[in-house]
């Protein structure tokens, strides 16, 4: 089991490099059409980070709490995820795209050993969207590295291989060490989540955003922990 683990949470990871590398193959000479791809590549990201949410990580994580402290958890993690948005932006780097894309990869992947580790029947689940997301992540934090002339193309990707091996090291931590702490396997969801509701709302939803302000997402991330507490209200 600890085999399929170390596999599983690779070719998750794999999809970033392969997201890379579509970015880097991309070459549509219709501005239009490469307009088109690439907010419909973002768009399915969104799709699967918010899937990954729904089905698995706040189901999961939700049934070793309290309805008040699950939502403290949730909404702690969209406020960490916003002070470290605030962060980038003010020291200017070209890899906010990056550091968004690892903070979702590297909880999950903790989350993902935890689950094989316990029976649970989301692991596959799990892995499978950590793959659809990490691929248009990938995609997106390729351009956003590469519009700048001091990241070529082979050492971003190759970056993105050696990033993806992060995924069997923190599977593996989750398998061994935090099976047998089902409460802060729970807690790790739900601050991953609460951290992904609100990197969906700021940097994908394009109805939402405002450049340069950062409360308006905390909109959804209290919309969304409002309805987890709704939801464990009536469930138990």
């Amino acid at each position: 089991m600890l085999l399929t683990v170390i596999i599983i949470s690779l070719l998750a990871g794999l999809a970033m490099p392969l997201g890379a590398a579509i970015a880097h193959l991309e070459n549509i000479k219709k501005k239009w059409l490469e307009e088109e791809l690439r907010h419909g590549i973002m768009a399915f990201g969104a799709g699967a980070l918010l899937s990954a949410v729904a089905l698995v990580l706040v189901p999961e994580g939700i049934s070793e709490y309290t309805p008040y402290a699950a939502c403290a958890w949730f909404v702690l993690g969209g406020f960490a995820f916003m002070l470290l948005d605030i962060f980038l932006k003010k020291i200017n780097t070209p890899a906010s795209q990056l550091a968004a894309m690892l903070s979702d990869f590297i909880p999950e992947s903790i989350a993902l050993g935890a689950a094989f580790a316990t029976g649970s029947s989301s692991a596959y689940l799990l892995a499978g969207l950590m793959a659809l997301q990490n691929l248009p992540e990938g995609f997106s934090a390729y351009r956003e590295l590469n519009s700048t002339s001091s990241y070529k193309p082979i050492k971003i990707i190759t970056v993105f291989v050696l990033m993806a091996f992060l995924g069997p090291m923190f599977g593996v931590s989750g398998f061994v060490w935090l099976s047998q702490h089902p409460e802060t396997i729970a807690a790790i969801m739900l601050f991953a989540s609460g951290g992904i509701i609100y990197s969906i709302f700021q940097d994908i939803a394009p109805q939402v955003k405002l450049e340069n302000h950062w409360a308006p997402p905390l909109g959804a991330l209290l919309g969304f922990s409002l309805g987890i507490f709704g939801l464990m209200i009536t469930t138990h």
